[in-house]
């Protein structure tokens, strides 16, 4: 069991979880573990299992930096239209899981109707356009069962970008998976109208 601080003065402490034993907290644990650790990137899944994933590699922070960028020039000269999140954005979706995508988007209305106690650290919440970048040590399955909870949960588009393979998956509600090989552009379709991501800056 993970004890929650409880006092001002506590110590930091360096463990190793196998991947075999699953460590289990509830939201308050966990909203207190990411409070005291606010260097680290936890996310938990719906079933409770806390997931602390470590420091990008340059090339993973430098692609991150390029599409949170490219996405907040979007935002901004389209008149600032809902709220835009990097990657230290954490949100709790309806299933109960705790997810920080690479970059995200909520529309205007959607974050508007949000009452305050919904919009606690982690707002109540799954964004209507998720990105989740692939960095060299992500097993691709677990990335693809991400954005799948993310399409059930409520998000209208989702991107899963492999610099890798130069891929990448497009997730739709009710839609197949569409594949892209070796794309040179993502479009924000219908849901972020007029965003365009140029992906030669990525795959150069």
């Amino acid at each position: 069991m993970v004890q929650t601080p409880t006092s001002p003065e506590t110590e930091t402490l360096s463990i190793e979880i196998p991947k075999t034993i699953g460590l289990y907290v509830t939201q308050e644990q966990f909203a207190a573990l990411a409070a005291a650790n606010r260097d680290l990137r936890l996310e938990r899944t719906a079933q409770g299992e806390l997931i602390v994933n470590p420091p990008t590699g340059w090339e993973t922070g430098a692609y991150n930096w390029s599409i949170c960028g490219e996405l907040y020039f979007w935002w901004r000269n389209s008149g600032e239209p809902g709220k835009a999140f990097d990657s230290s954005t954490g949100f709790i979706l309806p299933n109960g899981a705790t997810r920080s995508p690479d970059a995200s988007w909520v529309s205007r209305e959607r974050w508007q109707a949000l009452t305050p106690e919904k919009k606690g650290t982690f707002a109540n919440i799954c964004p209507d356009f998720v990105v989740e970048l692939r960095s060299s040590s992500d097993r691709l399955a677990s990335l693809q069962t991400k954005m799948r909870e993310y399409i059930d949960n409520g998000a209208r588009l989702g991107w899963l970008i492999n610099p890798q393979q130069r891929q990448v998956e497009i997730y739709r509600p009710e839609l197949a998976v569409e594949v892209l090989e070796n794309p040179s552009q993502l479009s924000g379709e219908a849901v972020l109208v007029g965003f365009v991501l140029n992906l030669r800056r990525l795959w150069d």
